[in-house]
């Protein structure tokens, strides 16, 4: 369906889940996409400018022996998979060799989970992403949103903006988000979830 390059065992893809526009960039549903950013940061002397490509943004950047692919679907979060696949099947990456991150209620606030695989849970984004994939096995990292939501409405909850007080916070674990992407590619995804679900 999808133009293909050669299989290239040295590529990585790496999503970040979200939503496009202004008006969701500091929203707790965004937070793949501030992970994808970070990292953007910490590859700055070896990465590509930004492109249009897979119904989404992404970058390419060189890591050691490795070239990443990190895409921001710009499908919104319910159609995540699209874009993904799209970038998945072009580029000919195996599913162990693409890392999802994005945000999780279910998990306390201020901290990240590391999993090789399982299912969706409530994450719309995540069900689009099994369900264009065909697979719930490929490593993945959630980012702990959780525990003020409790007199509010979930969807509500999720496209509100981290308060003044929580954004401290919420920067370091983006920073050790990103710092577990990197792990997984440098140890695999069990040592990871060793150093990072303490």
């Amino acid at each position: 369906m999808f133009g293909r390059k050669k299989e290239n065992n040295n590529k990585w893809l790496i999503v970040g889940l979200g939503n496009p526009g202004p008006e969701y960039a500091l929203t707790r549903h965004n937070c793949g996409y501030m992970v994808i950013d970070e990292l953007i940061k910490k590859l700055s002397d070896n990465i590509s400018p930004d492109k249009k490509k897979f119904k989404g943004k992404y970058w390419e950047a060189k890591y050691k022996n490795d070239k990443l692919i990190l895409l921001k679907p710009e499908t919104y979060m319910n159609s995540s998979g699209e874009s993904l696949q799209e970038a998945l099947h072009w580029h000919k990456i195996p599913l162990e060799r693409l890392i999802v991150i994005y945000d999780d209620l279910d998990i306390e606030f201020g901290t990240i989970r590391i999993r090789a695989k399982g299912s969706a849970g409530t994450h719309n984004g995540m069900k689009s992403v099994i369900e264009h994939t065909g697979s719930n096995v490929f490593p993945r990292i959630r980012v702990g949103i959780g525990g003020t939501h409790k007199h509010t409405e979930t969807i509500k909850f999720v496209l509100t903006d981290f308060t003044k007080e929580e954004e401290p916070e919420i920067l370091k674990t983006v920073e050790r988000a990103a710092e577990a992407v990197l792990s997984v590619i440098d140890n695999g995804t069990e040592k990871t979830m060793s150093k990072f679900n303490g």
